[in-house]
């Protein structure tokens, strides 16, 4: 079988990412913009998104950041008519966005947080699929939506119980959206597990890497770059046959 390269080309096409500054977000913008992309950069911080946009411009291509909290409708709302105001179009929407804040006990757990962890994790993802969404499906273009979601989803612990949560309803939105929009949009979740990203600073990183001989088969956590191929793939006609997929990118762990 003959597969062709320029299945991963994205000349021409409008991708947005929220969480877009850093960690998985930053190396999907970066790869996206390689792959011929014009990128918007989403995510609170507005000065870390401006920095990244001034990376990718340096290198001939276009980027927009804007400051986005996904966990608000309205800044979701504005999101998406910044975007269709100043390119008439998106192609591609991550919704990467997220957090998971530590506590000391579920019961410690405060409805705030609850809320906050939902909010950024479900809402705002949800509304962004609606929203961009009906104007992908309404387009010549179609589109391309892609959760990032989490083995938490599957697999959750005390530690993480209310993002777990959020996940797996993601993994949920995930096939439905996929019903309601197809079949002009695909919709896909890629479901990491340990990233070795800017959160890890925060590890116990010699006790991370015990656990991971004992628990995770390739034993280590993943790289930064290594989820670019998922996300070429379901961004790009690569995956034209492709929607309401769940993809594990975990070294085996779940």
């Amino acid at each position: 079988m003959n597969v062709d390269p320029a299945a991963t080309n994205l000349e021409g096409k409008v991708a947005v990412v929220t969480g877009g500054s850093r960690g998985l977000g930053r190396e999907m913008v970066r790869a996206f913009s390689a792959a011929g992309a014009t990128v918007v950069i989403a995510s609170r911080k507005a000065d870390a998104c401006g920095i990244l946009a001034a990376e990718i411009e340096a290198t001939g291509r276009r980027a927009l950041p804007v400051e986005t909290h996904v966990g608000y409708w309205d800044q979701c709302d504005a999101l998406a008519d910044r975007v269709y105001e100043e390119f008439g179009r998106c192609d591609i929407l991550v919704n990467n966005a997220g957090l998971s804040p530590l506590y000391d006990s579920l019961f410690d757990v405060s409805e705030a947080l609850f809320d906050k962890v939902i909010d950024v994790n479900l809402k705002g993802p949800f509304r962004l699929m609606a929203r961009f969404g009906d104007a992908m499906a309404a387009s010549e273009h179609g589109g391309s939506i892609i959760n990032v979601s989490s083995i938490a989803a599957v697999q959750p612990t005390p530690n993480e119980a209310a993002y777990a949560a959020a996940k797996a309803g993601l993994n949920a939105l995930t096939i439905a959206y996929a019903r309601a929009y197809g079949p002009n949009v695909r919709v896909n979740t890629i479901m990491p597990g340990p990233f070795l990203t800017d959160i890890a600073k925060a590890w116990d990183l010699e006790e991370f890497a015990k656990t991971a001989e004992r628990t995770i088969p390739l034993q280590r956590g993943g790289q930064p770059h290594e989820v670019v191929g998922a996300a070429l793939y379901f961004a790009s006609d690569a995956s034209s046959y492709t929607t309401g997929s769940v993809l594990k990118i975990d070294g085996g762990m779940a």
